[in-house]
Parts: C-alpha cells; sequence; structure tokens
C-alpha cells in the first residue's frame, strides 16, 4: 500500500540518504533507525508529503501522494516529535481541534474516552500549559485511540513516557497492524515492538545513502 521507490532527500547541499526503495503492506511496522542528523524526522515527513524529496517518489495505493493530497491525507495520522499542543486549550479541546483539522471530527463522548484511555482523566479540564511534558504527549497519543486512518507515521512516540504509558502505546499500535493498519515509526528507546517489527530502514551518516532491509 506504501510504495518509496529511489528516494533522496538534503539538507540545504547535503545528502541525507539516497536510493532509497522499500514497500509497506497491511499490516506490518516498519522501523526507521539512524544517527542524529541521519534524515529520520525528514523520511518520515517525506512520507507525509509534507517534505519534497530531490528524488525519487512516494505511493499510495499505488498512486504519488504529491497527486492525491487531501485524499492521501485523510488517510494518515502524523505525529511529529514536537506535540504540537497549544498551551491555553485544554486536552479536550486540544484533541477535538487536531481531529477537525485532519478530517476526523469526534464526539466529546469519543474524545474524553480516548483521553481516559491515555491516562489524563484527572486533567481534562487544565489548560495544556499546567501539564507535564509525558502529559503533553499523550494528549497528541490520544488521537491514535480516536482516528480510523490505515496509516500512522509516528516520530518518536514514546519520548517522555512513563513504562506503563509505552506499554500501553506499544499495544495500541500493535492492535492497530492486527486490524491491517500500516505504521511508520522513529524511536530512540528500545521497544518490544521494533524488535518485532516486519521491515527496518537505517540510514546511515552524513552523506551516506539509505538502505531497507527486511527483519
Amino acid at each position: 500500500m506504501l510504495e518509496v521507490d529511489g528516494l533522496a532527500c538534503t539538507r540545504g547541499e547535503r545528502c541525507l540518504f539516497e536510493g532509497l526503495s522499500f514497500g509497506l503492506a497491511a499490516g506490518e511496522l516498519l522501523h526507521v533507525g539512524g544517527p542524529n542528523g541521519s534524515g529520520k524526522t525528514t523520511l518520515l515527513r517525506a512520507l507525509c508529503g509534507l517534505v519534497l524529496p530531490a528524488a525519487g517518489e512516494v505511493r499510495w495505493r499505488g498512486q504519488p501522494v504529491r497527486r492525491l493530497r487531501e485524499a492521501f491525507h485523510r488517510e494518515l495520522v502524523y505525529l511529529g516529535h514536537r506535540d504540537g499542543i497549544k498551551d491555553e486549550l485544554t486536552p479536550l479541546e486540544n484533541l477535538q481541534v487536531a481531529a477537525a483539522l485532519a478530517g476526523e471530527p469526534v464526539t466529546e463522548a469519543r474524545a474524553l474516552e480516548a483521553l481516559e484511555a491515555v491516562g489524563l482523566d484527572a486533567c481534562l479540564d487544565l489548560p495544556c500549559k499546567l501539564l507535564s511534558q509525558g502529559q503533553r504527549k499523550r494528549v497528541g497519543l490520544a488521537r491514535l485511540w480516536c482516528s480510523a486512518a490505515p496509516l500512522w507515521v509516528l516520530d518518536e512516540p514514546f519520548t517522555a513516557l512513563d513504562v506503563a504509558a509505552v506499554d500501553q502505546l506499544q499495544g495500541r499500535i500493535a492492535r492497530h497492524l492486527e486490524r491491517g493498519g500500516l505504521a511508520v515509526l522513529t524511536t530512540h528507546q528500545e521497544v518490544e515492538l521494533t524488535r518485532r517489527a516486519a521491515r527496518h530502514v537505517h540510514l546511515g551518516g552524513e552523506g551516506a545513502a539509505g538502505t531497507a532491509r527486511a527483519a
């Protein structure tokens, strides 16, 4: 369903990676690894159509994502390593705004259920500026409990989470895969889910081409 063919991305005049090709089918997880500065976030943004690659193509259901535009974004959840949370809004308001912007508006009852699932039931009425880093992270991750999008692209989703929350998130991603969803993620943390990942992409150091290999 997701295909990458001969992808190359640059930052300024430096090549982050080139010649990167792989495919991801329903029910598969892709773990993107590599040192800092190797282009992991850039690759994820390119997969989402948010970065124009220097060469190559990303296809979804056989069609280039740059042509699909909004139709592709309706089938995608992208969570970057920046939480994107509005300080003045409550967790409920943030979740409902994010869902509406993604074209998947949720009812208040469904949003509350998602926030309770990620352990924020005691913080529902607080503005997010009063939340800890880990709690803010959970506000963003609550989208995964609401979304029916088949493709999840997650940049460092386990950062700032405690052990229980890491396990909970792994379980949510695993259920998404079991239902035929796809997921692409980066993580600096060693988690069971990535050890079981069906596919891995490792991006090399400066100027090195990325390589894709089966796990």
